[in-house]
């Protein structure tokens, strides 16, 4: 079945995640695990889709072959295997690591190399590959939640995808012409504004789907290493989580690149300090989803950026106005499209069951930049409402 048209207006990529989850839930085209929505989507027909793999020239001519822990890639993992390639698969959440290289056992059997493609065999057959491993990765085979015929890519919005081929580059492991491939239900194509993308979200040049082979001979680069100098709210919060990102960075620095970041994230231009006790970075650790209608009406739910500090003690704060949410949007869904759109605030005053929201920014400009990326935005399914807060319309804080 296709899939109905996005809505009408400006899409976020939430709104993207969300009608593709829908669909694939509501087509009964959805497999274990479930539900997919929050996940790289497992679907029917993906050992098919996997299988087309093996018929890529780039497939073929690869020696070493990372392929990310999503279930839909498991066939792709199994592929690799089987044709005897050095399979690298990343840690999940990049905890304890960059990758781990499977090795199956000596003599392995078609079933033992089953069982090493799954999540359960990664951990069993694995052996870690840190930042001095000399991997020379040969083609990248990542999931998506939704792709175009032009290679744009729309993940789950973790951002680690992006991270773990920003790293790749940083220590080496590919080249500017290493490809991509991305394994998806047909369903899962569609267009998708570049205005979307960002320079560190990853392209991909071939699409693999239970019906297609698509290469889509992407011209926009890919990231060429971590942008150390945009700090956005996913890599201070990334940084704050993962031990290998603060090692990278420090070797960075003294191999004498600039790894400054932006101003106003002072506590991590020390990379020593990225992890700072007690503090969280707004999106870091959302509150528990609680369920609807649970929230006394009323009740405002309160999130600072804490790198910063406290906004109470700040001279000046400009004040943005978010209307029209819808009733079925959550806290972590709106701070999720603010990174995305690189408009985090100092502090969210969260109001759902007024169907708004205040943001707080310490620069006007930040705030008028809010108000341009946030008016007109779908999110949800409706179009949201931006402007500056009564308070501060008189005051000329935003040309």
């Amino acid at each position: 079945r296709a899939m109905a048209a996005l809505p009408a207006g400006r899409c976020s990529k939430w709104d993207i995640r969300e009608k593709v989850w829908e669909h694939l839930e509501a087509s009964g085209l959805a497999e274990f695990p479930r539900p997919v929505r929050g996940r790289i989507p497992n679907f029917k027909g993906s050992l098919q889709a996997c299988s087309s793999l093996g018929e890529l020239d780039v497939f073929s001519r690869a020696r070493e072959v990372k392929v990310d822990p999503d279930k839909p890639l498991e066939g792709a993992r199994l592929a690799a295997l089987q044709a005897k390639k050095t399979l690298l698969v990343p840690t999940p959440r990049l905890r304890t690591g960059l990758f781990n290289r499977i090795v199956p056992p000596p003599g392995a059997t078609k079933e033992i190399l089953r069982r090493c493609a799954t999540s359960q065999g990664v951990r069993d057959y694995s052996v870690p590959v840190g930042l001095d491993g000399t991997a020379q990765v040969d083609l990248v085979v990542v999931g998506s939640v939704a792709v175009s015929e032009k290679g744009w890519r729309i993940g789950k919005g973790e951002g680690y995808a992006d991270m773990e081929y920003a790293m790749m580059v940083s220590m080496g492991a590919v080249q500017e012409d290493t490809p991509v491939v991305t394994i998806v239900h047909d369903c899962q194509v569609l267009d998708i504004a570049e205005e979307l993308l960002g320079d560190h979200d990853l392209t991909v040049d071939y699409i693999l789907t239970p019906t297609r082979t698509i290469q889509t001979n992407c011209k926009r680069p890919k990231p060429r290493g971590i942008m150390w100098h945009k700090a956005s709210s996913i890599l201070i919060q990334m940084l704050g989580k993962i031990p290998i990102l603060r090692t990278l960075r420090c070797r960075e620095q003294q191999a004498g690149k600039d790894v400054t970041l932006q101003d106003e994230h002072p506590a991590l231009a020390n990379p020593n300090r990225a992890a700072i006790p007690g503090r969280k970075v707004m999106a870091a650790n959302p509150q528990p989803r609680a369920a609807p209608g649970s929230a006394p009406v009323g009740q405002p739910h309160v999130g600072r950026d804490p790198v910063n500090p406290k906004s109470e003690g700040c001279d000046t704060i400009t004040t943005v106005f978010v209307g029209n949410l819808p009733g079925s949007l959550r806290v972590a869904e709106l701070k999720r499209a603010l990174r995305e759109l690189q408009v985090v605030p100092a502090r969210l005053n969260w109001q759902g069951a007024q169907h708004r929201a205040f943001l707080d920014y310490r620069d006007a400009g930040d705030a008028g930049r809010a108000v341009s990326s946030l008016q007109g935005l779908s999110l949800g399914g409706s179009a949201l409402r931006a402007e500056l807060a009564k308070s501060h319309r008189s005051k000329g804080e935003i040309n």
